[in-house]
């Protein structure tokens, strides 16, 4: 029999292997994937890693995992097509010999080893996830990896143009001791995160002021001023709080920060980012829609570009108008004993980030899911805050903006500014971002 006969007849077989245990394979690669997003997002946590950083971890390993599923399927396209600069990963072998969720999750855990400080953690987990692929013939499994690592590869070389790494060598910010400027706050006094994070390499956006917001109101403090009113509602509201906005306040809280203080002794309680608790979302969304793999993939792709872009316009906003925040002016100027439901994070008030983000992460979600959209969001359960219960993506966005000023941590025009602003990041990603040669409804 010659080679060539011998070869025919081994791929045969491949593929009736490979299709008779399909089903059963495309329900444990869709749970491993969603299975990685968690170990990935634990990993974050442990790390204490700022929120526009998460936001660039989920990023680049979404990407990683899209990209790996893109040429084994039709439905959805590579991101080359909506993104200048993007690298054209080249795939030459036969896709009856790749499983999708191995090469998918193999290529995410890796990408994301090279972002995070705890790579040990995150590969003790790819371990785990790789036993549940043995039963796979070898040579599936060994081309599926190996597919995985060279699109892992592509995007670590691709994300490292990204300025990221230049950032870190600038010179540590100075604050100004300016009327109405931004100074560290208490507990902690933190220094401040991610002062040029607008240098970072945009997706979608055209530069990181694009969707510049109008500016705050002029800083005051005469009693009639629209800037003390202002001010006076985030303390008049912080005062009688009603048991509802406490909760809300306290499931968006999402502040990686927290920092515990016992008389000398000072620890931080780890807590999910802004951007992890989207993500959560888009996989809880993709669970609740029984999406199968790569519809999972690419749901958490297009939610990971709006959160990275939001994040940059956000805090581009944030250091050029570097607004004091309420906790410094209430006690300099209304009340010097009062203190936010929640820690005032470390960074200048305007705008508010989480409703940015938010506001940016429901406008994609909502694209890509549908309008009326009716969840169970679990994701603060693990930190000890029960589920609620939202109608839309665009509910949850609208409750986690209004919780930063149930929170007392930041003034009205920086929620509704935020969210303006948050609502042309998520259609810009939109305009840009050409996932789905149809919509999944």
């Amino acid at each position: 029999m010659s080679t060539s006969r011998i070869i025919a007849i081994w791929f045969f077989i491949l593929l009736v292997l490979s299709a008779t245990a399909q089903p059963k394979i495309e329900e444990t690669d869709t749970k491993m994937l969603h299975r990685a997003e968690k170990a990935l997002t634990d990993v974050i946590v442990q790390d204490i890693f700022s929120p526009p950083v998460a936001s660039r971890i989920y990023l680049y390993t979404n990407m990683a995992a899209y990209e790996t599923c893109v040429p084994l399927q039709q439905k959805f396209q590579s991101l080359t097509h909506s993104i200048p600069g993007f690298p054209h990963i080249h795939f030459n072998g036969n896709p009856a010999t790749i499983n999708a969720g191995l090469a998918a999750v193999y290529a995410f855990m890796k990408t994301g080893g090279k972002l995070v400080f705890s790579e040990e953690a995150l590969q003790d987990s790819l371990k785990a996830i790789l036993i549940n692929y043995q039963s796979l013939p070898q040579a599936v499994y060994d081309h599926s990896i190996a597919f995985g690592q060279q699109v892992s590869d592509s995007i670590i070389a691709w994300a490292a143009g990204d300025h990221y790494t230049e950032t870190r060598k600038l010179r540590r910010y100075s604050f100004s001791a300016k009327d109405g400027k931004w100074i560290p706050t208490p507990p902690g006094y933190m220094a401040a995160i991610e002062p040029n994070w607008n240098k970072i390499r945009t997706i979608c956006m055209d530069s990181a002021s694009e969707f510049k917001p109008d500016p705050p109101p002029l800083f005051s403090k005469d009693s009639g001023s629209v800037f003390f009113q202002n001010a006076y509602q985030v303390y008049s509201t912080g005062n009688k709080l009603t048991q509802e906005q406490r909760a809300v306040a306290l499931f968006w809280d999402c502040n990686p920060f927290f920092l515990n203080i016992q008389g000398h002794l000072h620890f931080a309680t780890k807590k999910l980012s802004p951007g992890g608790h989207w993500i959560s979302i888009a996989g809880i969304a993709s669970r609740t829609r029984h999406a199968d793999l790569v519809t999972s993939v690419a749901a958490y792709t297009i939610t990971a570009i709006a959160l990275f872009d939001g994040f940059i316009s956000c805090w581009d906003e944030k250091y050029r108008s570097n607004l004091i925040r309420p906790e410094t002016y209430i006690n300099a100027n209304i009340d010097e004993t009062w203190r936010p439901l929640l820690q005032t994070p470390p960074f200048p008030e305007y705008t508010s980030g989480h409703s940015v983000i938010s506001t940016a992460a429901a406008v994609v979600l909502t694209d890509f899911y549908g309008e009326q959209f009716r969840f169970d969001d679990s994701s603060e359960l693990e930190y000890g805050l029960p589920v609620r219960t939202f109608q839309s993506f665009m509910d949850a966005a609208n409750e986690a903006a209004i919780s930063r000023n149930y929170g007392g941590i930041h003034y009205m025009p920086a929620i509704e500014n935020g969210q303006k602003q948050g609502l042309l990041v998520g259609k810009k990603v939109l305009s840009r971002i050409q996932l789905l040669s149809f919509r999944v409804k």
